[in-house]
């Protein structure tokens, strides 16, 4: 396959299928949209629908997807060039937000506009000439409901973030991290949310928060201390007691390192030092973004290699869980 709806960060959103084992799925261009592309890989047969994707239901029947191209206009290195912002001029429009597309048919339907979220609750640090924008859809473990970032960058370029819930067709929607402070998140289950998060059960500074699914949900602080604060989150399939997260470049040195948490114990386990050179800066940094396989034994990361680039590692981790996870 190939792509022309490509960014640093996410790249084209290259997925599997959920429930096929040799499905896989992917963002494009064609007559001036973005569209998503369907491909079995064994039978070679593919078809196109006329939405991206950005998160995929556990069923593998629907899909929830932001405006790249606004998202281009205001956090460059996570939407796609080349198609314009419709909307770029408003602030908070009617016609875009977020859409449920159906993977069978085609068909997608808006469920959350960006007017209606801008009107919810209160916007901390309100101001004149904040534009807003949808980011960083994903569906629960069950379907049933998906997490939305939202987000307003203010004329300064400087921005804040809530993190929202709702159910497919939009209703619903809770505020559960409704602060301003809330960047990468992972659900647990499907009632609770990891979440990083400030300012909250008595820490003034980022760290790991839990939340239960529910307006304002803070619940508890995760690995204080220990689990990078600012690290991509995710929980390994088999053994919730595992979260596998990374840390942006450290010291002179530069040096990024994913790591695996054990929340019984509180114990982390670095995965690797990776060296990542001062020319990948802002938009072309290189996040290790660890990924973890479907059964839970490898850890993919991006990494860079001297003379090479960007590259993809692979990192068997089934002995090292098993041996600590062992009574």
């Amino acid at each position: 396959g190939q792509t022309t709806a490509w960014n640093w960060q996410q790249g084209c959103m290259l997925q599997w299928l959920p429930g096929s084992q040799s499905t896989v799925l992917w963002n494009d261009r064609e007559g001036g949209r973005f569209v998503c592309r369907i491909l079995d890989v064994k039978t070679a047969v593919s078809r196109t629908i006329p939405w991206p994707i950005y998160s995929v239901s556990p069923d593998g029947q629907y899909g929830v997807t932001p405006d790249f191209g606004r998202i281009a206009d205001v956090r460059p290195g996570y939407g796609y060039a080349g198609i314009r912002d419709r909307n770029a001029s408003e602030l908070a429009p009617e016609s875009n937000g977020i859409w449920l597309v159906d993977l069978n048919s085609g068909q997608a339907e808006l469920i959350i506009s960006l007017k209606q979220i801008s009107e919810m609750g209160e916007i901390p640090n309100q101001q004149p000439g904040i534009k807003h924008y949808f980011n960083h859809l994903l569906f629960s473990p069950n379907g049933k409901r998906f997490i939305a970032l939202h987000r307003w960058r203010y004329p300064d370029g400087k921005r804040l973030t809530r993190l929202i819930t709702a159910n497919t067709d939009g209703s619903d929607i809770r505020l559960v991290v409704p602060n301003g402070y809330a960047s990468h998140f992972i659900w647990r289950d499907p009632k609770h949310i990891l979440s990083q998060s400030k300012s909250l059960v008595g820490n003034d500074k980022w760290g790991n928060f839990l939340f239960a699914d529910r307006p304002n949900g803070i619940l508890k602080e995760v690995g204080k201390g220990v689990l990078d604060p600012s690290g991509h989150l995710s929980y390994l399939p088999q053994d919730q007691n595992w979260i596998l997260s990374d840390t942006y470049p450290k010291g002179t040195e530069r040096n990024q390192t994913p790591h695996l948490f054990h929340v019984p114990t509180e114990r982390r386990v670095d995965l690797g030092d990776f060296h990542l050179p001062k020319v990948y800066t802002g938009e072309w940094r290189v996040d290790t973004h660890p990924r973890v396989s479907r059964d839970g034994r490898w850890v993919c990361i991006d990494a860079v290699k001297p003379g090479e680039g960007r590259q993809l590692c692979v990192i068997d981790i089934r002995g090292l869980t098993q041996s600590l996870s062992a009574p």
